[in-house]
């Protein structure tokens, strides 16, 4: 008998246990309810994006990070008939490292890097001004999964087919790292 309420407890802490230590949980609403202004001045709908998997990243045209414009770049291309997307947001919030106008940050992301994946206006990603979008990514009482804060530029966002947040990744985590190339693929 004893045995028996030793096994019960064992079962019951480690359950616990378990329930603490994820800090994820089930994803509550979807990117897809969102609209926001591309590079262009046109309203985006990402219910569009429906049955595809994103990739969320805030981009600026004068950091240290800047060249990974040419991974993300490769990624897109090698996976966008996979049913992947990318789309940027570019942000002057951390050292000031986008300046320009949507005029000149398209300029110049299509002339260094030959960017085609979808590019949206200059947005905040944190503090009071954060657009509904990071508001989303960042806050797991919208979105259902985890909280973050967008550290620096060229931070990544996971986002499923069914517009759930997946993960995040830092910006020195390369767009052509495992971590992604793998969920892209599904293994």
């Amino acid at each position: 008998m004893i045995k028996i309420y030793i096994i019960i407890i064992i079962i019951s802490v480690a359950t616990v246990l378990l329930a603490f230590r994820n800090k994820k949980s089930n994803p509550t609403s979807s990117l897809h309810q969102f609209k926001a202004k591309t590079i262009d001045g046109n309203v985006f709908d990402f219910s569009t994006l429906k049955g595809k998997k994103i990739l969320i990243v805030n981009t600026a045209s004068k950091c240290g990070f800047t060249p990974q414009y040419k991974e993300l770049e490769e990624l897109y291309e090698k996976y966008k008939d996979k049913n992947f997307v990318i789309v940027g947001f570019p942000c002057n919030q951390f050292g000031n490292q986008e300046p320009g106008t949507s005029s000149d940050i398209k300029e110049f992301c299509t002339r260094n890097y030959g960017v085609s994946f979808t590019m949206m206006e200059k947005v905040d990603v944190k503090g009071d001004g954060i657009c509904d979008i990071y508001s989303w990514l960042t806050r797991k009482d919208k979105n259902g999964v985890t909280n973050s804060s967008v550290k620096w530029n060229f931070q990544k966002y996971l986002i499923d087919e069914n517009g759930f947040l997946v993960d995040y990744l830092f910006s020195f985590k390369s767009p052509n790292c495992s971590k992604i190339t793998n969920w892209i693929e599904g293994k």
